[in-house]
């Protein structure tokens, strides 16, 4: 592997790092109605575990109230039981065409473990980001090691390496305060 190459493949790694958490966090209620919430809810559909969107159209009629309409109607049933079996905690409304979910107003315990939720998923984003930090150096001392670059080299690219992770942490934070500001939201 050439430096550019270690470089790049460590700026995607940690890019997908951070990816990877903005979109667990859509998933995550903030009191709000949103689709993405129903993203890890899976419904078993002839024997095979199919996520809700791909079962029916997801839309917010009010702020706080997701309606879920199948394009097989036979199928509002396991939608149904799926969504009871989530860890959810809502208890989905059917009428027939359609399933209603509302989302009750979040008490303040509820905001904080969600918050906790948070914290928790971007410390394993930032284990991952120093994971990769540490993969990268360890191709830099194997470059050194076989006489491919110089010593001198080998602090400097370690050097570029720790900005990156640091500007990939302190992304990381950003977001972190952004969702939790969110989730703390009355």
């Amino acid at each position: 592997m050439t430096v550019d190459q270690i470089f790049k493949d460590a700026e995607n790694r940690m890019k997908h790092a951070v990816d990877a958490m903005v979109h667990d966090f859509a998933t995550y209620r903030t009191g709000r109605a949103a689709p993405a919430v129903l993203e890890r809810v899976h419904v078993e559909y002839y024997g095979v575990e199919t996520p809700i969107s791909q079962l029916a159209n997801i839309s917010v009629p009010e702020p706080r109230q997701l309606l879920i309409q199948p394009y097989d109607k036979s199928s509002i049933a396991a939608i149904e039981r799926a969504i009871l079996k989530s860890d959810l905690g809502i208890n989905p409304t059917n009428d027939g065409t359609g399933i209603r979910l509302n989302f009750p107003q979040m008490t303040e315990e509820r905001r904080r473990d969600m918050v906790k939720m948070v914290n928790t998923r971007a410390e394993h984003a930032i284990v991952a980001i120093r994971n990769v930090r540490r993969d990268a150096n360890e191709h830099f001392k194997a470059l050194q090691k076989n006489k491919e670059i110089s010593e001198d080299d080998l602090k400097t690219h370690e050097a570029k390496i720790q900005k990156f992770t640091d500007k990939f942490i302190a992304d990381i934070h950003d977001l972190q305060k952004k969702k939790d500001a969110e989730l703390m939201e009355v």
